[in-house]
C-alpha cells in the first residue's frame, strides 16, 4: 500500500530526494524484474555506495563482476540526475547500440513508475533510443562509431562493458573534449584482458597517473552470494570465463597466448636486474658470467620502421633461465657489434638471430667480425655446426621463420612456461606477455603493442628443446656406436696402428675424451 503523503510531506520528500539520490532509488525507484514484475529497488549496501562514488568523483571506472545490477542502479542514477536538475545532457555508449538503448530504456521505466507527486519533470519527446524531459535533461544511446558523441557537450558519458568496445581510444580521444566544460564520466565493465581503453584506465586510477576513481565488485559484494554459490556458478565455467566474469581479474581473463594463471605466477618471479648498462642503459643484466655454464643469445632484428626494436636474450641453455635483455633502437651495426660484444663476454655462447628481413644483415655482420659461434639451420629447421654450415652454400647465419615453423615455435614457447620450464626475470618482456593475444588464430602483439621481445624468447624455447636435442641425440647416438665396437680379449696387442689387436695410445684417447668434454654442454641433465 502507497504512503499518503500531506503537501508539507511532499515538498520535504522531494527536497530530501534532490539531495539524496540513494534516498530517492531506494525508497521511490521501481524497476522490472524478470520473475516479480515491477518491485522496488531496494539497493544493496555495494550499490548504495557505487551511487555515492558517481556523485563524488567526476570520473568513475568501475572494474566488476557480472550480474551484479549495475547498468540498472546506473540507469536509476541516470534518472534522478535528469529529474532534479535542468538540461542535463546525458549520453550512454556500449558495444552495441541495442545495449546502450536497454539501459536508456530502464531510465524512462523509472521515471515513468515514479508516484506522480515526484515527476517534477514529465517526459516531453520520446523515442526509441532517446527521450527528453520538460526541463532540457535528455538522456541518448549511440553506438560505437568514432563519431560518437563528437558534436555533444556533455554532462555525463556512460560507457557500459567498456572492455569490449574495441576502438575505445578513438572514441575517447574525440569524446573526451565534450565533458571539458565539466562534463563526468562512468565507464563500467568485466575485465577482458590487458592493453585496452578500459585496463590501461583502471589500472591508471589506482595508481593515481589519471582522473578516474577506481571501484573493483568482486562476485561476493553481492550479499546473496557464497562460496557454495561460487561453486555450483563455475563448475562448468572455463578459467577465462572465470576471471572475466566473477573474479575481476586483467590477466586471465583475455585471450592471451600464455594463460592468465602463468601470467600471474610469472609476474611475482620478475626483478629488477643488477645492472642496467650499454651507453642507452637497456642491457640489463640478472647474472654474470659463469665459466660453468653454457649460453644461448637469441636476437630479434627490428624492421627499421621506428615502431619496433631490436632485441635479444641471453639464457642458461640448461636450466634455461634469462640472465641477460637488450631491447633498444639501434642502427643494424652497432646492434650487430654489441651482439658480438655480449656474447663474448658470455664465453662466445651460441648466437642465433632470427634472419626473416634485416637479420639477414645482422648475421652476416656478426659472422664478419669473427664470431666463433653462430647458430646456422638448413631449411628444415635443422642446427648445422658452424664448422660445416661454412662449408654449405644452401645453409645461411640464423634461423629463418615461417609460416609453417612459427606456430610450432609458438606452441613451444606455451609449452615451456605452462611446464614452469623457462624462468623470466624481465618485466619488460612481462609486459608484453600480457599482450601478446590470438587474433583470428594467430599469436601477435595486440595492436598498438609489440613482440620484440616475445619472439626472440619462443625462439630459444625452440632451438633449445629440437635443434639442440637433436644435437644431443645424434652425439649419443654416436657415442653408442663408438662404445659398441670392442676389441676381444683374446686379439694380440700390437703397436702397428690398423693393425688387430691395435690399442689406441692413452694421450690419443684424452685428446678424444676432451674434445667429446668440449661439446658436453649441450647434454641435458
Amino acid at each position: 500500500m502507497d504512503t499518503i503523503f500531506t503537501k508539507e510531506d511532499i515538498k520535504r520528500e522531494i527536497v530530501r530526494c534532490g539531495k539524496d539520490p540513494v534516498y530517492f532509488i531506494s525508497n521511490f525507484a521501481r524497476i522490472s524484474h524478470p520473475i516479480k514484475g515491477t518491485i522496488q529497488f531496494n539497493l544493496y549496501p555495494f550499490q548504495q555506495q557505487v551511487v555515492r562514488d558517481f556523485v563524488s568523483h567526476r570520473f568513475v571506472v568501475v572494474n566488476k563482476g557480472r550480474q551484479l545490477g549495475l547498468s540498472t542502479t546506473t540507469a536509476a542514477y541516470v534518472a534522478w540526475m535528469m529529474l532534479f536538475y535542468r538540461e542535463k545532457s546525458i549520453l550512454v555508449v556500449a558495444t552495441k547500440l541495442a545495449t546502450a538503448a536497454n539501459l536508456v530504456r530502464k531510465v524512462k521505466s523509472i521515471i515513468k513508475n515514479l508516484p506522480p507527486w515526484l515527476a517534477v519533470s514529465k517526459i516531453k519527446f520520446d523515442n526509441k533510443n532517446s527521450f527528453e524531459l520538460e526541463n532540457g535533461s535528455w538522456v541518448k544511446a549511440s553506438s560505437t562509431s568514432g563519431d560518437a558523441g563528437r558534436s555533444e557537450a556533455l554532462s555525463l558519458l556512460i560507457v557500459d562493458e567498456a572492455a569490449h568496445i574495441e576502438n575505445m581510444d578513438e572514441m575517447w580521444a574525440a569524446m573526451y573534449p565534450t565533458l571539458s566544460t565539466g562534463g563526468r564520466c562512468i565507464a563500467i565493465s568485466t575485465p577482458y584482458g590487458v592493453g585496452n581503453w578500459f585496463h590501461k584506465t583502471y589500472t591508471d586510477a589506482e595508481s593515481g597517473k589519471n582522473d578516474f576513481y577506481p571501484v573493483k565488485l568482486f562476485w561476493n559484494v553481492h550479499p546473496d552470494r557464497d562460496q557454495a554459490w561460487f561453486e555450483k556458478e563455475t563448475k562448468n565455467m572455463p578459467e577465462r570465463q572465470i576471471a572475466q566474469e566473477l573474479e575481476c581479474s586483467f590477466n586471465a581473463s583475455g585471450g592471451t597466448v600464455v594463460s592468465g594463471r602463468d601470467l600471474e605466477r610469472l609476474e611475482k618471479l620478475t626483478k629488477e636486474p643488477k645492472y642496467k648498462t650499454g651507453f642507452d642503459r637497456n642491457f640489463w643484466i640478472w647474472e654474470n658470467y659463469d665459466p660453468s655454464k653454457k649460453y644461448m643469445l637469441v636476437a630479434d632484428v627490428a624492421r627499421g620502421d621506428g615502431t619496433d626494436y631490436s632485441t635479444f636474450h641471453i639464457f642458461d641453455i640448461e636450466s634455461m633461465e634469462q640472465v641477460a635483455e637488450y631491447q633498444g633502437k639501434l642502427p643494424l651495426d652497432e646492434f650487430s657489434r654489441l651482439i658480438n660484444d655480449c656474447g663474448r663476454e658470455y664465453g662466445s655462447c651460441l648466437a642465433v638471430v632470427e634472419n626473416n628481413s634485416f637479420g639477414v644483415g645482422v648475421a652476416n655482420k656478426i659472422k664478419e667480425l669473427g664470431y666463433p659461434n653462430i647458430f646456422y639451420s638448413n631449411k628444415n629447421f635443422e642446427f648445422i655446426d658452424q664448422m660445416t654450415a661454412e662449408g654449405l652454400s644452401i645453409n645461411s647465419p640464423g634461423v629463418y621463420v615461417s609460416m609453417k615453423t612459427r606456430p610450432l615455435i609458438i606452441a613451444k614457447f606455451e609449452e615451456f612456461i605452462r611446464n614452469n620450464y623457462l624462468k623470466i626475470n624481465s618485466k619488460r618482456l612481462m609486459n608484453e606477455l600480457t599482450t601478446f593475444i590470438w587474433n583470428h588464430g594467430r599469436a601477435e602483439a595486440q595492436r598498438s603493442y609489440n613482440d620484440d621481445l616475445v619472439m626472440p624468447c619462443a625462439i630459444a624455447c625452440w632451438i633449445r628443446d629440437t635443434a639442440i636435442q637433436t644435437g644431443i641425440k645424434d652425439l649419443q647416438y654416436r657415442t653408442a656406436m663408438i662404445n659398441s665396437i670392442s676389441v676381444g680379449s683374446s686379439f694380440i696387442n700390437t703397436k702397428i696402428a690398423g693393425m688387430q689387436g691395435y690399442r689406441q695410445p692413452k694421450t690419443d684417447l684424452m685428446n678424444k675424451y676432451l674434445e667429446y668434454q668440449q661439446h658436453s654442454w649441450i647434454i641435458k641433465a
